[in-house]
């Protein structure tokens, strides 16, 4: 049994525990300890002291070591981490090795970042009466981080908080997955033998309500959330005057027009829409394709799509594997069933078997049913038809979500034009909604979230501006 790590010490045993499995064959992973109330308490204020006793005063150049050497553990641990997260998140292992080597690259990001931040002049003599006086701007980190995360990427976008956070000098409260807390607990492991002092990072074990005690408590100063629209939304309405970044919900759009490379195209929506059984918050959810190429996309793409390997994550092979949970797996297959009762149709899959739900394709929807107007987040994508610019330009805005899109074409006046009016954080041209660099600010606009991440700009929401001014000497006035 494994569990919280509060002040450098880990807390495994409790009347309350949980045992995690593997969403592919049942198989139990681990068993962990739940955090008691009490133990909560000390992990606040232990990383709140610990900010104003330890961090607070950390040189730039330790906080980059202590990053850089945790990087240089977990490659080599690589494999170990891989296989924990194909364990826990029924993640293929192919792609579980590539988190792992994103995971690094947040590190090594954060490692030189914690060495470049940095303040400015301000030009005081700007404004009236502002000769002899000195204006410094420093980014001062903010106290007590919350980062709470989810399962399908438990590694990664942990480390798109927690590495920031660090960097920047902050002490850091991260409350993992359910699902996936292992490979949490095996960074947090990491970081200490890295170096990191106690207290500076505390994990905690444990069910939703930690979260919500996290948002509400005074020596918390900035909650980093990524999960479900409405836990978002209850964050930002609790939060107060705290600083929040929240990566919420998406239904990404990807524009084919008729100049666009086809077979491209398809080749990267096939894992741009099914990776990870489509459990990825930019994961391509809408394909729309004009009109005269329409049919000639629908066919190699169905075609494409039944050729991936479905099967064991731990083989190499296997392309697709479990959603995270059965009642998930249930939950999406109602929504295709909602929408075929409505008059949509499957082009292909559609199929569930337990926690596998085969990659689907729908065809004949329309703007109102669930599987385009809400997130979906499982491997099921519709390809609809379009007409003119405008036309696709308006179906993609037609939603809450803004996070990220696609377009692909050769005409490059119109992919600016067409990316300027996309209601979106971020539009990849020639490329899948899916695509994500772990140094680009990536977040949303309308209710996909508030603020962005990507190491430089998470550091950024992660520091508060302070003015220093001074008066260097008396002003006088030339006219006396």
């Amino acid at each position: 049994m494994i569990g919280s790590i509060i002040n450098g010490e880990e807390i495994n045993t409790s009347n309350d525990s949980i045992k995690v499995k593997n969403p592919y064959n049942g198989d139990t992973v681990e068993e962990i300890a739940l955090i008691s109330d009490d133990a909560f308490e000390r992990a606040v204020t232990g990383a709140f002291d610990t900010f104003h006793h330890t961090m607070q005063d950390m040189p730039a150049h330790k906080r980059s070591d202590i990053l850089r050497k945790t990087a240089d553990l977990m490659e080599e641990r690589a494999d170990d981490f891989a296989e924990t997260i194909m364990k826990e998140a029924g993640k293929p292992i192919s792609f579980s090795r590539g988190e792992v080597q994103r995971a690094i690259q947040v590190l090594r990001f954060a490692s030189e970042e914690a060495k470049h931040i940095s303040g400015e002049v301000v030009p005081m003599d700007a404004a009236i009466d502002g000769d002899g006086r000195l204006g410094l701007v420093k980014h001062i980190p903010l106290g007590v981080v919350a980062a709470i995360t989810p399962f399908n990427f438990p590694l990664n976008l942990s480390l798109h908080k927690i590495a920031p956070a660090i960097a920047a000098g902050n002490t850091v409260i991260f409350k993992p997955a359910e699902n996936t807390p292992v490979s949490a607990y095996k960074l947090a492991k990491l970081f200490h033998e890295a170096g990191l002092p106690d207290g500076v990072l505390n994990l905690l074990m444990g069910s939703g309500d930690i979260g919500e005690k996290l948002v509400t408590h005074d020596k918390v100063h900035k909650i980093s959330f990524t999960g479900s629209l409405p836990v978002g939304r209850s964050i930002k309405e609790s939060a107060g005057f705290k600083k929040v970044t929240l990566e919420l919900g998406s239904n990404s759009p990807n524009i084919i027009f008729d100049d666009g490379n086809i077979n491209e195209a398809v080749n990267k929506l096939v894992k741009g829409a099914f990776a990870f059984s489509g459990q990825v918050c930019i994961s391509a959810q809408r394909i729309y394709v004009q009109k005269s190429i329409y049919d000639q996309f629908l066919k190699e793409y169905i075609k494409a799509t039944e050729d991936l390997t479905i099967g064991d994550p731990a083989s190499e092979e296997t392309d697709i594997g479990p959603m995270i949970s059965e009642e998930e797996a249930k939950r999406a297959k109602e929504w295709i069933d909602d929408a075929v009762e409505n008059g949509a149709k499957v082009a292909t899959g559609g199929e569930r078997d337990e926690t596998i739900l085969k990659p689907t394709i729908m065809t004949n929807v329309e703007s109102n049913m669930k599987i385009i107007a809400d997130e979906v987040f499982a491997p099921i994508v519709s390809v609809i038809p379009f007409d003119t610019e405008e036309d696709v330009v308006g179906y993609s805005n037609d939603s809450i979500y803004g996070l990220q899109a696609g377009v692909f074409t050769k005409d490059v006046n119109r992919a600016f034009r067409v990316a300027d009016q996309l209601e979106m954080g971020g539009v990849w041209i020639n490329e899948i909604s899916t695509y994500r660099q772990d140094n680009h600010p990536y977040g949303g606009v309308k209710q996909s979230g508030v603020g962005r991440e990507g190491v430089k700009y998470a550091v950024d929401g992660m520091t508060e501006t302070k003015f220093i001014g001074l008066k260097l000497k008396e002003h006088h006035d030339e006219k006396a």
